[in-house]
Protein backbone atom coordinates (compact mmCIF):
# COMPACT_ATOMS: atom_id res chain seq x y z
CA UNK A 1 0.00 0.00 0.00
CA UNK A 2 1.46 3.61 -1.21
CA UNK A 3 1.84 6.20 1.47
CA UNK A 4 0.36 9.52 0.55
CA UNK A 5 1.76 11.50 3.42
CA UNK A 6 4.81 13.30 2.26
CA UNK A 7 2.22 14.57 -1.08
CA UNK A 8 -0.23 16.76 1.28
CA UNK A 9 1.87 19.95 1.92
CA UNK A 10 2.54 20.46 -1.86
CA UNK A 11 -1.17 19.80 -2.68
CA UNK A 12 -2.51 22.48 0.31
CA UNK A 13 0.28 24.81 -1.04
CA UNK A 14 -1.27 24.33 -4.76
CA UNK A 15 -4.72 25.09 -3.56
CA UNK A 16 -3.72 28.13 -1.48
CA UNK A 17 -1.78 29.48 -4.89
CA UNK A 18 -4.82 28.89 -6.56
CA UNK A 19 -7.28 30.62 -4.39
CA UNK A 20 -4.59 33.73 -3.84
CA UNK A 21 -4.97 33.94 -7.95
CA UNK A 22 -8.49 33.89 -7.86
CA UNK A 23 -8.55 36.93 -5.66
CA UNK A 24 -5.96 39.15 -6.85
CA UNK A 25 -8.03 38.33 -11.05
CA UNK A 26 -11.33 39.26 -8.95
CA UNK A 27 -9.93 42.41 -7.40
CA UNK A 28 -8.32 43.49 -10.94
CA UNK A 29 -11.40 43.08 -12.27
CA UNK A 30 -13.81 44.96 -10.34
CA UNK A 31 -11.08 48.05 -10.14
CA UNK A 32 -11.25 47.51 -13.70
CA UNK A 33 -14.90 48.15 -13.67
CA UNK A 34 -14.60 51.64 -11.08
CA UNK A 35 -14.46 55.18 -12.48
CA UNK A 36 -12.86 57.96 -10.90
CA UNK A 37 -14.60 61.50 -10.89
CA UNK A 38 -12.31 63.82 -12.41
CA UNK A 39 -14.59 66.73 -11.11
CA UNK A 40 -15.69 69.95 -12.60
CA UNK A 41 -13.44 70.67 -15.98
CA UNK A 42 -11.75 74.08 -15.95
CA UNK A 43 -12.10 76.18 -18.75
CA UNK A 44 -9.50 79.11 -19.57
CA UNK A 45 -11.89 82.05 -19.40
CA UNK A 46 -11.16 84.47 -23.52
CA UNK A 47 -8.96 86.86 -22.32
CA UNK A 48 -10.57 89.68 -24.30
CA UNK A 49 -14.49 88.96 -23.80
CA UNK A 50 -16.21 88.47 -26.57
CA UNK A 51 -19.35 90.87 -25.62
CA UNK A 52 -18.41 94.37 -26.77
CA UNK A 53 -20.63 95.25 -23.90
CA UNK A 54 -18.63 93.96 -21.29
CA UNK A 55 -15.02 95.35 -22.32
CA UNK A 56 -16.75 98.94 -23.03
CA UNK A 57 -19.35 99.66 -20.39
CA UNK A 58 -21.71 102.51 -20.34
CA UNK A 59 -21.60 103.58 -16.93
CA UNK A 60 -23.14 106.47 -15.40
CA UNK A 61 -21.41 109.38 -13.97
CA UNK A 62 -22.45 112.63 -12.05
CA UNK A 63 -21.14 115.70 -14.30
CA UNK A 64 -21.92 119.06 -15.12
CA UNK A 65 -23.68 120.85 -17.69
CA UNK A 66 -22.27 124.45 -18.71
CA UNK A 67 -23.13 127.47 -20.92
CA UNK A 68 -19.95 130.12 -21.76
CA UNK A 69 -21.40 133.77 -21.88
CA UNK A 70 -18.54 135.79 -23.48
CA UNK A 71 -19.60 139.87 -22.23
CA UNK A 72 -17.34 142.29 -24.15
CA UNK A 73 -15.78 144.89 -21.88
CA UNK A 74 -18.08 147.97 -22.69
CA UNK A 75 -21.38 146.12 -22.60
CA UNK A 76 -23.56 145.71 -19.40
CA UNK A 77 -26.78 143.62 -20.99
CA UNK A 78 -27.01 140.36 -22.86
CA UNK A 79 -27.48 139.66 -26.61
CA UNK A 80 -29.95 137.89 -27.88
CA UNK A 81 -28.89 134.80 -28.27
CA UNK A 82 -27.11 134.91 -25.40
CA UNK A 83 -30.69 135.26 -23.44
CA UNK A 84 -31.86 132.22 -25.41
CA UNK A 85 -29.06 130.41 -24.19
CA UNK A 86 -29.69 131.16 -20.82
CA UNK A 87 -33.54 130.31 -20.90
CA UNK A 88 -32.58 126.92 -22.42
CA UNK A 89 -30.72 126.14 -19.92
CA UNK A 90 -32.89 126.96 -16.80
CA UNK A 91 -35.53 124.62 -18.79
CA UNK A 92 -32.83 122.29 -18.78
CA UNK A 93 -32.02 122.01 -15.48
CA UNK A 94 -35.73 121.20 -14.77
CA UNK A 95 -35.42 117.94 -16.40
CA UNK A 96 -31.65 116.97 -15.81
CA UNK A 97 -30.25 118.89 -12.53
CA UNK A 98 -29.03 116.95 -9.42
CA UNK A 99 -28.16 120.50 -8.07
CA UNK A 100 -28.61 124.06 -8.08
CA UNK A 101 -26.97 126.58 -10.82
CA UNK A 102 -23.35 128.18 -9.91
CA UNK A 103 -22.93 131.17 -11.87
CA UNK A 104 -19.18 131.91 -12.01
CA UNK A 105 -17.82 135.58 -12.82
CA UNK A 106 -14.14 136.45 -13.65
CA UNK A 107 -12.30 138.49 -11.64
CA UNK A 108 -8.87 140.42 -12.86
CA UNK A 109 -10.03 140.70 -16.38
CA UNK A 110 -10.98 143.71 -18.79
CA UNK A 111 -14.71 142.12 -18.80
CA UNK A 112 -15.15 141.51 -15.09
CA UNK A 113 -17.06 144.88 -14.73
CA UNK A 114 -19.01 144.28 -17.52
CA UNK A 115 -19.86 140.87 -16.21
CA UNK A 116 -20.81 141.88 -12.74
CA UNK A 117 -23.60 144.12 -14.28
CA UNK A 118 -24.73 141.63 -16.19
CA UNK A 119 -25.74 139.13 -13.49
CA UNK A 120 -28.75 140.70 -12.48
CA UNK A 121 -30.15 139.58 -15.80
CA UNK A 122 -29.04 136.83 -16.11
CA UNK A 123 -30.16 135.81 -12.27
CA UNK A 124 -33.49 136.90 -13.99
CA UNK A 125 -33.62 135.22 -16.60
CA UNK A 126 -33.03 131.85 -14.54
CA UNK A 127 -35.58 132.42 -12.10
CA UNK A 128 -38.61 133.43 -15.38
CA UNK A 129 -37.35 129.55 -16.50
CA UNK A 130 -38.22 128.06 -12.90
CA UNK A 131 -34.87 127.68 -11.32
CA UNK A 132 -35.39 128.78 -7.53
CA UNK A 133 -33.44 132.12 -6.29
CA UNK A 134 -32.10 129.98 -3.66
CA UNK A 135 -30.94 127.75 -5.70
CA UNK A 136 -28.45 129.82 -7.44
CA UNK A 137 -24.68 130.70 -5.97
CA UNK A 138 -22.97 133.45 -7.08
CA UNK A 139 -18.78 132.49 -7.27
CA UNK A 140 -15.58 133.88 -8.67
CA UNK A 141 -13.60 132.02 -10.98
CA UNK A 142 -9.73 131.78 -10.56
CA UNK A 143 -7.49 134.34 -11.87
CA UNK A 144 -6.28 134.55 -15.58
CA UNK A 145 -3.31 136.48 -17.04
CA UNK A 146 -4.44 139.94 -17.49
CA UNK A 147 -5.83 141.19 -21.29
CA UNK A 148 -7.66 138.02 -21.52
CA UNK A 149 -11.62 138.22 -22.25
CA UNK A 150 -12.81 135.68 -19.98
CA UNK A 151 -17.00 134.12 -19.96
CA UNK A 152 -19.19 133.98 -17.49
CA UNK A 153 -19.92 130.44 -16.73
CA UNK A 154 -23.48 129.00 -15.87
CA UNK A 155 -23.33 125.32 -14.42
CA UNK A 156 -25.44 122.71 -12.71
CA UNK A 157 -24.53 118.66 -11.67
CA UNK A 158 -26.08 116.24 -13.49
CA UNK A 159 -25.80 112.72 -14.56
CA UNK A 160 -23.70 111.75 -17.60
CA UNK A 161 -23.61 108.55 -19.68
CA UNK A 162 -19.59 107.63 -20.50
CA UNK A 163 -17.91 104.54 -22.33
CA UNK A 164 -14.37 104.31 -22.89
CA UNK A 165 -11.73 105.07 -23.04
CA UNK A 166 -11.24 104.26 -26.66
CA UNK A 167 -8.04 103.65 -28.81
CA UNK A 168 -6.04 101.32 -26.93
CA UNK A 169 -4.33 98.64 -28.66
CA UNK A 170 -2.61 96.31 -26.26
CA UNK A 171 -1.40 93.59 -29.18
CA UNK A 172 -0.67 93.22 -32.57
CA UNK A 173 -3.61 92.00 -34.91
CA UNK A 174 -1.23 90.82 -37.49
CA UNK A 175 0.56 87.46 -37.31
CA UNK A 176 3.37 89.00 -35.34
CA UNK A 177 0.88 88.78 -32.68
CA UNK A 178 1.61 85.26 -32.53
CA UNK A 179 -1.10 82.80 -30.43
CA UNK A 180 -3.35 85.63 -30.14
CA UNK A 181 -3.46 85.65 -34.07
CA UNK A 182 -4.80 82.42 -34.35
CA UNK A 183 -7.38 82.16 -31.66
CA UNK A 184 -9.91 84.55 -33.67
CA UNK A 185 -10.58 86.52 -31.50
CA UNK A 186 -12.26 90.18 -31.20
CA UNK A 187 -9.24 92.71 -30.86
CA UNK A 188 -10.05 95.11 -27.64
CA UNK A 189 -11.24 98.27 -29.06
CA UNK A 190 -13.65 96.64 -31.40
CA UNK A 191 -17.18 98.31 -30.29
CA UNK A 192 -15.86 101.00 -27.83
CA UNK A 193 -16.55 103.55 -30.36
CA UNK A 194 -20.29 102.82 -31.19
CA UNK A 195 -20.44 102.54 -27.12
CA UNK A 196 -19.08 105.90 -26.88
CA UNK A 197 -21.10 107.23 -29.49
CA UNK A 198 -24.34 105.80 -27.95
CA UNK A 199 -23.96 106.93 -24.53
CA UNK A 200 -22.98 110.75 -26.38
CA UNK A 201 -26.93 110.93 -28.14
CA UNK A 202 -28.76 109.37 -25.26
CA UNK A 203 -30.71 112.23 -24.21
CA UNK A 204 -31.24 111.07 -20.62
CA UNK A 205 -28.40 108.42 -19.11
CA UNK A 206 -30.66 106.79 -16.78
CA UNK A 207 -32.82 105.62 -20.04
CA UNK A 208 -29.38 102.99 -20.33
CA UNK A 209 -30.56 101.41 -16.75
CA UNK A 210 -34.06 101.46 -16.65
CA UNK A 211 -36.57 102.90 -18.65
CA UNK A 212 -39.11 105.80 -18.05
CA UNK A 213 -42.77 105.65 -16.45
CA UNK A 214 -45.69 105.59 -18.43
CA UNK A 215 -47.05 109.27 -18.58
CA UNK A 216 -50.89 109.94 -17.89
CA UNK A 217 -53.00 109.58 -21.68
CA UNK A 218 -54.20 112.83 -23.16
CA UNK A 219 -57.39 112.99 -21.88
CA UNK A 220 -59.55 114.69 -24.23
CA UNK A 221 -58.61 112.97 -27.02
CA UNK A 222 -59.23 109.30 -25.47
CA UNK A 223 -62.80 110.59 -24.77
CA UNK A 224 -63.26 111.58 -28.22
CA UNK A 225 -62.66 108.04 -29.52
CA UNK A 226 -64.11 106.75 -27.13
CA UNK A 227 -67.12 108.36 -27.97
CA UNK A 228 -66.91 107.64 -31.60
CA UNK A 229 -66.42 104.22 -30.84
CA UNK A 230 -69.61 103.50 -28.88
CA UNK A 231 -71.66 105.68 -31.71
CA UNK A 232 -70.44 103.06 -34.05
CA UNK A 233 -68.14 106.20 -36.13
CA UNK A 234 -64.70 105.59 -37.28
CA UNK A 235 -62.21 106.76 -34.91
CA UNK A 236 -59.85 108.09 -37.19
CA UNK A 237 -58.65 111.95 -37.28
CA UNK A 238 -60.49 114.02 -40.15
CA UNK A 239 -59.02 116.95 -41.36
CA UNK A 240 -60.53 119.29 -42.91
CA UNK A 241 -58.38 120.72 -45.51
CA UNK A 242 -56.41 117.14 -45.69
CA UNK A 243 -56.82 117.77 -49.60
CA UNK A 244 -54.82 121.14 -49.83
CA UNK A 245 -51.54 118.98 -49.00
CA UNK A 246 -51.94 116.72 -52.20
CA UNK A 247 -49.87 117.32 -54.75
CA UNK A 248 -51.80 115.43 -57.49
CA UNK A 249 -55.40 115.21 -58.18
CA UNK A 250 -55.09 111.90 -59.54
CA UNK A 251 -56.59 108.75 -58.78
CA UNK A 252 -59.73 110.62 -57.74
Amino acid sequence: MKAFGPRRPAARDRRRACTAAAIIIAGAALAACQTVDPGPVAVAAPRVPVDYRIRHPIKLREGTRAVELFIGSFRTDLTPVQRAEVASFGHGWHRNATGGVAIRLPTGTPNEEAARKALPEIRSILVASGVPAGGIVVTQLPPFPPNQLVPVVLEYPKFNASAGPCGRWPTDLGPAAGLDYMTNDPYWNLGCASQHNLAAMVDEPVDIVQPRAEIPPYTPRRDTVFDKYRKGESPATVYPDADKAKISEIGK
